[in-house]
């Protein structure tokens, strides 16, 4: 199940469960769009992967204990170690693979 991190890991912008505007990586790591699009140029500075939405968790229980109710995101924030030069510098090297194919 997805953590569902509360903030966006280079810039610490909120985003709580229904945003629709965080993006996560294969492992999880969670970006806003912005980040995603202008810092990290579609690549992740932890797995060097590349990013989709992330989905919403239903609010509502419309089956029986599958809901944030049951279910809530994480209130841990993270923040990435890395500089902006070192995630600027990773991602120029591999942007342009495509990321099914790094």
């Amino acid at each position: 199940m997805l953590i569902l991190k509360p903030n966006c890991e280079a810039c610490d912008r909120d985003l709580p469960p229904h945003a629709t505007e965080a993006m996560i990586c294969s492992y999880e790591c969670t970006f806003c769009l912005d980040c995603v699009n202008s810092l990290l140029s579609n690549v992740c500075p932890n797995c060097g992967g590349g990013f989709t939405r992330r989905p919403v968790r239903p609010k509502t229980a419309r089956r029986e204990g599958v809901s944030l109710a049951f279910q809530p995101a994480s209130t841990e924030r993270v923040l990435t170690t890395k500089s902006d030069e070192e995630i600027k510098a990773f991602a120029a090297q591999i942007k342009a693979i495509a990321p099914w194919e790094r």
